[in-house]
């Protein structure tokens, strides 16, 4: 089943990566203005790395606070889903090559400030959807997962809508970085059971 999802999701970075169809750049200038200048867009984007910077930091702190060694492993875990996320993204971005809108299509997309580095996919709106991913997987609260899913499709949107990507890039970020959370979550559990299996506790190790 985890072989078939991540072959769905290679098929589907494939697809969306080549040149932009007709619909991607449409709907790109449709989200994105002549002139980008909202504040609150802005904003939305400008949070992407301090509060994927936070989540893991924040959660080691309270561990360390409350001395509680479970958190303190999801902690790890949030972290190494960044560390994770980050490889596959850079990976993509060199592998793809593809060019941002704005300078495929400079008469058409309008960024909010000069940048010409690799379009595919979105590094913003995979860290904010490997945070969203990562808090949904260590703390199964609706009150938290659905803003923090939330927040990151509104990062997505706003990378959009600042001229920076393509509607494919963002999609490509979300698949990315919520695909990171479950592979290091997958991983984490995977070695901890071999750990345990390497090393059995039975009845006789309790009493000693």
């Amino acid at each position: 089943m985890r072989r078939k999802l991540l072959l769905t999701a290679i098929s589907l970075c494939l697809l969306i990566s080549g040149n932009a169809q007709n619909w991607d750049i449409d709907l790109a200038k449709s989200i994105n203005p002549h002139n980008p200048n909202s504040g609150v867009w802005k904003a939305v984007s400008g949070t992407t790395f301090v509060t994927a910077s936070a989540i893991p930091t924040g959660t080691f702190i309270a561990a360390l606070i409350t001395k509680d060694p479970e958190l303190k492993k999801k902690s790890y875990e949030i972290f190494a889903t960044f560390v994770i996320d980050l490889g596959a993204t850079a990976l993509m971005k060199v592998t793809f090559d593809r060019t941002r809108p704005a300078d495929k299509y400079p008469e058409d997309i309008f960024p909010y400030r000069s940048t010409h580095g690799k379009s595919f996919p979105s590094g913003h709106t995979s860290m904010s959807f490997a945070a969203a991913a990562s808090l949904s997987i260590q703390c199964k609260k609706w009150y938290i997962t659905v803003p923090a899913y939330l927040w990151a499709a509104s990062v997505g949107y706003s990378r959009i809508y600042l001229g920076m990507h393509y509607p494919s890039d963002v999609i490509a970020g979300a698949v990315t970085g919520t695909g990171s959370a479950y592979l290091t979550h997958w991983l984490n559990k995977k070695l901890f059971s071999a750990r345990k299996a390497n090393h059995p506790v039975t009845l006789v190790n309790r009493f000693e």
